[in-house]
């Protein structure tokens, strides 16, 4: 009915054209043919013309009176021939097995086959909304008159899974290609709806992509350690534990795992498996930490895995760049790689320390053939540079000058958070005027011939001079933030661990290693001194037994506690600041302290918010502390824990990153309310789905 309507309004617009036309109009062609024969009878004989003209006055009469009248007829007669004509199409239409239906420009169902009735489960005749039967094909997603002609969407229809095609059909170029009307006004169209069933081939893909293979790789994080902290006659046994937990663990995924050395494990699992690895988030990390024969140490374990790759290569290749991520990040988690994305679970320990220094020792050795290959030397830490990352810079500094070297630090602000660091170097005669550059100077000194030196970053839009990363071919990173999913490639030289207290601690050690009795000035011993200090809160938080030993040859190089004491001095302005963002704090789940640190009149409100959060950490039963600043559009938040929350993760789904205990994250284009509303709705869902 609805359709019938649609070919009523479309006759009134219709007109007659080509040979049907002219077919028509020929008796009139005929008339005009005999007033030329009596025009040519009056030259022969009057009263025979005038004869003929009544003969055509009659015919003329007889000829429009029968055109005029038949013509609405005929009009009639050629639709209901169109319409006859069309019944097989019609037919054949309605048989489809593709379903198949007709819509008007609104989006209203008009004409259907059975196939599509058959599908949506409606009698023949439904004209309501196609948007009632699929919720998410509203009217703004159709073809409409404004040149999107196609459509194609996937929807999913009581189980089923479907490919939904819409082409606009013009009713005006259809009436342009016809030989029998003219609809040059109307402007109308309607909608072709085709559905394509395709479960069954999305059944068969994801079957095929269930039985892919992943390849994953276990690393035990302490082994040594655990090994130490039980008695000799009964390592083996923890051994044996440690590997009947891991097998028996894959075997029920129906997986192969191969112990490769003492602390190694390759594992081949199916993607299937990989999934209920997931939805269980890897308890393997929890099961591995119940292995306990008398050893003081917990044993825990990394799992890297790669996923989707094009070959089993690749994603052999995935699961090592994604090992390496779990132990870059502290160990005791998991990491799943991917071509296209990076996944984190666990991450609930403190990483152990590591006593022997061979690793510093062997870093700092390649850290010195680099640069002694090279000519010039750059140095850059983070954006909005604090005590560590100024420490840690003056420490490569002071090694490039023993080696003989041109160094430049990259630093563009002096932030008032080193203000008082850097006024330690400046208008100082043992120091070049040169010592600081910035980023435009940076690049253009930049040549093949001179290595780049990041420390407390591994991040490369956190750095200084991200474009310095493109212009120097030799990089070294040096840091001691755990790695996300953003790290800097292709690094000449990569010292990243996430034990050391603080980049400065690092340097530290580097230093000793460096070069024979290496002469450092007392500045620079009391930035890097200054460095550990703030990283570590005055030496209460992430401090180790190399911790006091580097700040032990610092103290012993000249670096003097009172001086650094001076250096960091607060005024009263920012006491005020700092004491009114802990007494305004909001306790949270009865666990977590969120804040709000003013800016207003602060040279520095985001190093006072930082240590609101510490402060915060000193109230009874606070887990973690959270202290937001808008500052220069932007809010930025501190985050600190003690040990049992990991605000690393949290602040990673944020953006962020950093340490287990201390970590930040910045949040563009939102309000303070905002950015605490997101804050409380990641807690949730963390704590919800057991991630913190």
């Amino acid at each position: 009915m609805a359709l019938r309507c649609e070919v009523y309004r479309m006759k009134k617009r219709i007109k007659l054209k080509g040979r049907i036309k002219t077919y028509i109009q020929f008796s009139i062609y005929l008339g005009i043919l005999m007033i030329a024969i009596d025009a040519a009878m009056f030259l022969i004989d009057l009263r025979a013309g005038a004869l003929l003209s009544g003969f055509c006055v009659l015919y003329f009469a007889i000829t429009l009176s029968h055109y005029f009248y038949n013509k609405p007829i005929i009009m009639n007669e050629l639709v209901s021939f169109a319409t006859e004509y069309g019944q097989i199409q019609r037919k054949l239409l309605r048989d489809m097995d593709l379903p198949y239906a007709l819509l008007d420009d609104s989006g209203k169902v008009i004409w259907t086959n059975i196939a599509f009735e058959t599908v949506v489960h409606q009698p023949k005749g439904y004209n309501k909304s196609i948007t009632s039967l699929f919720p998410t094909i509203t009217r703004d997603r159709l073809p409409d008159d404004m040149g999107v002609d196609e459509a194609q969407y996937e929807l999913e229809y009581e189980g089923n899974e479907f490919v939904a095609k819409f082409k606009k059909i013009s009713l005006k170029e259809m009436a342009e290609h016809s030989d029998m009307i003219d609809a040059k006004d109307y402007n109308g169209y309607l909608i072709a709806l085709y559905l394509y069933d395709e479960t069954a081939l999305h059944i068969a893909l994801q079957e095929i992509d269930d039985q892919s293979l992943a390849v994953g790789m276990i690393y035990l994080d302490n082994y040594e350690e655990a090994l130490e902290s039980v008695e000799e006659v009964r390592r083996s046994l923890l051994i044996a534990l440690i590997d009947r937990k891991v097998n028996k663990y894959i075997s029920a995924l129906d997986g192969i795992s191969k112990k490769l050395e003492k602390d190694k494990y390759l594992v081949i699992l199916r993607k299937k498996a990989i999934t209920k690895l997931q939805e269980t988030r890897f308890d393997l990390l929890e099961e591995v930490k119940t292995v306990n024969i008398g050893n003081e140490m917990a044993v825990t374990i990394s799992i890297g895995v790669g996923l989707d790759g094009l070959t089993y290569a690749q994603n052999y290749e995935f699961a090592r760049n994604a090992i390496d991520l779990a132990l870059g990040r502290g160990g005791d988690q998991a990491v799943i790689k991917t071509p296209e994305s990076i996944t984190y679970y666990g991450g609930k320990s403190q990483q152990v320390e590591k006593n022997t220094r061979v690793k510093a020792r062997v870093k700092a050795h390649a850290l010195r053939e680099i640069i002694t290959g090279k000519d010039m030397v750059l140095v850059m830490g983070h954006r909005m540079p604090d005590a560590d990352s100024f420490g840690a810079v003056v420490g490569i500094y002071r090694i490039a000058q023993t080696l003989g070297r041109k160094v430049h630090i990259v630093l563009n602000d002096i932030t008032p958070a080193i203000q008082p660091m850097a006024d330690l170097f400046r208008n100082n005669p043992e120091y070049e005027e040169d010592m600081i550059i910035g980023n435009q100077q940076a690049i253009e000194a930049a040549n093949s011939n001179a290595v780049l030196v990041v420390v407390d970053v591994n991040k490369p839009t956190l750095t200084e001079c991200p474009e310095l990363l493109r212009f120097c071919k030799s990089v070294v990173v040096l840091d001691h933030h755990r790695q996300g999913t953003e790290t800097i490639e292709n690094a000449t030289l990569s010292y990243v661990e996430p034990y050391a207290s603080s980049a400065c601690e690092m340097v530290s050690e580097i230093l000793q290693y460096t070069y024979d009795n290496i002469k450092i000035h007392p500045e620079e011993a009391d930035c890097m001194y200054s460095g550990i200090m703030i990283d570590t809160n005055n030496f209460m938080t992430k401090t180790g037994v190399r911790t006091f030993e580097a700040a032990a040859f610092l103290r012993r190089n000249g670096a003097d506690v009172t001086r650094v004491r001076k250096l960091f001095r607060e005024d009263a302005l920012e006491y005020k600041a700092k004491a009114d963002a802990v007494s305004q704090a909001e306790i949270y789940k009865q666990s977590f302290a969120i804040s709000i640190c003013s800016a207003d009149d602060l040279p520095s409100p985001t190093v006072i918010g930082a240590q609101a959060a510490n402060e915060l950490l000193n109230i009874k039963g606070i887990k973690a502390s959270f202290v937001l600043t808008d500052y220069q559009g932007k809010i930025y938040v501190s985050a600190r824990s003690i040990d049992e929350v990991n605000v690393q993760i949290i602040m990673e789904r944020m953006g962020g990153g950093g340490h287990m205990n201390i970590a930040a994250c910045q949040m563009e284009g939102v309000g303070i309310i905002e950015a605490i509303g997101a804050l409380k709705h990641t807690i949730d869902s963390m704590l919800e789905n057991r991630e913190i």
